[in-house]
């Protein structure tokens, strides 16, 4: 099975997703179709063709075929460990991350996979950050590629906080798989939403 083609998104507002936009605003009479609030951001053919796949069955094999095995970083000390080897890496004088932690109250179908915080501690006349990195407990029974891609996003916070073009160069650093994976989780959430069960294990 071939792999579903993919854009290199940004989240900017392109000229051909404002056609896309418009396309959808003709189509007010067209039969209902299967509702994909994760891939909204990406072009028309690239939606239809998902459709396609997930009203044939055939997203969870994909899926299973390219990430056969979840991670095994079970534990909140574990993704700390995880989380701060990349940063150790990639971003070395950020400062320091104080939690880094699963999260069972982050709301992934409110678009949300995970969650960076910062608060100003005063120690005398400095001021320090304190960061804290959430991942949504999902993401705890999921492969390595997955949570790596939502862990760089978070860690990208540290550095810029907006989703503008020095961030997603910044996560392309980290992984330059970055657009791909981001698409391939977009796509497994579609997936749950649509009814599919957990490739992975969990519920």
């Amino acid at each position: 099975m071939k792999p579903i083609p993919t854009p290199k998104y940004s989240g900017a507002i392109t000229q051909q997703l404002r056609k896309d936009r418009a396309a959808r605003a003709t189509t007010e009479n067209a039969p209902v179709q299967l509702a994909l609030p994760y891939l909204s951001g990406y072009a028309l053919s690239l939606q239809s063709k998902v459709r396609e796949w997930l009203v044939a069955g055939k997203a969870g094999e994909w899926l299973l075929k390219k990430y056969p095995q979840a991670h095994v970083v079970r534990t909140d000390k574990a993704l700390y460990d995880y989380v701060d080897d990349i940063k150790a890496e990639y971003l070395r004088n950020a400062g320091q991350l104080h939690k880094v932690a699963y999260d069972s109250k982050i709301h992934v179908m409110r678009n949300a996979l995970g969650l960076h915080t910062r608060r100003s501690i005063a120690h005398g006349s400095k001021t320090n950050a304190r960061h804290e990195i959430h991942i949504a407990a999902m993401f705890k029974q999921a492969p390595d590629a997955f949570l790596r891609m939502i862990c760089v996003h978070e860690l990208a916070h540290i550095r810029i906080m907006d989703h503008d073009k020095a961030f997603y160069q910044l996560c392309m650093h980290m992984e330059p798989e970055y657009h791909q994976l981001e698409f391939d989780v977009r796509f497994y959430l579609s997936y749950l939403d649509g009814g599919g069960e957990p490739l992975w294990g969990g519920s």
